[in-house]
């Protein structure tokens, strides 16, 4: 089964890639990378050659040889490109043998996966009404000059806020975006210790494994961070030293389905459990639902019901039920793309908003 043809779809904010093979068998996938898509596009354009009478069935050969085959290699625009080509593999291989394709990646662990959705304390209690389990809070703003010290502030009064309004049982994932300095990430973390959060999500940036000891180090509460993080080699002394305990891959910017797994395996040897990432399209969500139904260490992963339009653009069969996205007997990843309808959306700019502390100086977004 040789590949003739890689399409790529610029969709709103999305990147959408389509691999088709001389048996009219096609994959889809997804490289979007938020604020830099066209970057990815660019990217696809170099490696479409590469791909051009290639064995689709060899995954992991097309992996190595995309990331390993040239000088230059990770990074997240690469590996935005390459998840999209990955992602769109699995799905046709699914398809090819008429099998949902966590199937190929060892069978099914679990019957259905658990699922976090945004809230604010306002929307807690219809999202607790409809079934939803646990629930992600973002009170780190950055609404004119941003303060970390009012942040922290605030922010530990929100936690204790939302745990009044939710109670106890729901479970409540604290999001700080990056947004903190490690001092301020502890002091953060341990005022909302006794608020029990599930984990805090990106205390500090990602990229300094010293930084997270050091926070480590000063705090109790359970860490998660690695959705900047675009390949295996980021996220090894973060799990090697056991400085999280909650791995925030998002497979849609490192490098696919194939390195998820590979992380995963990474995580299961020092007890850490995937919390993935999404990008908020059909496309993510699907992939992580078949990564995470093959492996033995999933915790949760993000969800958000798709825009209608989304629906139109990616057909696909993806359910909820109590908190739970469930899988499908359908072959692959359960969806498709529709091509007529992704012309009507064209791609839209979105460059995230460039935020400032109160002295003019640049802050992480």
């Amino acid at each position: 089964m040789k590949i003739t043809d890689l399409k790529m779809f610029p969709v709103g904010p999305f990147v959408y890639v389509k691999i088709i093979t001389d048996e009219g068998i096609h994959g889809v996938g997804e490289a979007s990378l938020s604020g830099r898509s066209l970057a990815v596009v660019g990217a696809l354009g170099h490696i479409k050659p590469l791909l051009i009478g290639q064995d689709a069935t060899r995954i992991e050969h097309i992996w190595q040889d995309i990331f390993r085959g040239t000088f230059w290699r990770g990074g997240p625009v690469l590996q935005s490109a390459l998840a999209g080509i990955d992602i769109a593999l699995w799905d046709l291989a699914g398809k090819a043998l008429g099998v949902p394709t966590y199937r190929l990646l060892g069978g099914a662990t679990r019957d259905k996966v658990l699922v976090y959705r945004h809230a604010s304390i306002e929307g807690a209690k219809q999202l607790l009404d409809e079934g939803w389990k646990v629930l992600r809070i973002s009170p780190i703003r950055c609404d004119g000059g941003f303060n970390q010290r009012e942040a922290t502030l605030r922010g530990i009064e929100y936690m204790g806020a939302a745990r009044q309004a939710i109670g106890e049982e729901a479970e409540i994932i604290f999001e700080v975006h990056t947004r903190l300095t490690p001092p301020h990430a502890i002091e953060l973390c341990n005022g909302i210790e006794e608020y029990h959060p599930f984990f805090v999500e990106d205390p500090i940036r990602s990229e300094n494994p010293a930084s997270f000891a050091m926070l480590r180090a000063h705090t109790n509460v359970p860490i998660g961070t690695g959705e900047q993080l675009p390949t295996k080699w980021q996220f090894r002394e973060l799990i090697e030293q056991e400085l999280i305990d909650y791995i925030r891959v998002d497979i849609c910017h490192s490098g696919g389905i194939t390195e998820g797994k590979k992380i995963a395996a990474m995580g299961e040897v020092h007890y850490q459990e995937l919390a993935c990432h999404y990008t908020g399209s059909p496309v993510s969500t699907a992939a992580m639902l078949h990564l995470n139904m093959s492996i033995p260490n999933c915790a949760v992963q993000e969800y958000a019901p798709p825009a209608d339009w989304m629906n139109d653009v990616i057909p696909n069969d993806l359910r909820t039920e109590d908190g739970y996205l469930l899988p499908t007997d359908a072959p692959g990843l359960g969806l498709d793309l529709n091509e007529e309808a992704a012309a009507a959306y064209p791609h839209t700019p979105e460059e995230p908003t460039h935020l400032r502390r109160e002295d003019g100086a640049v802050q992480d977004w």
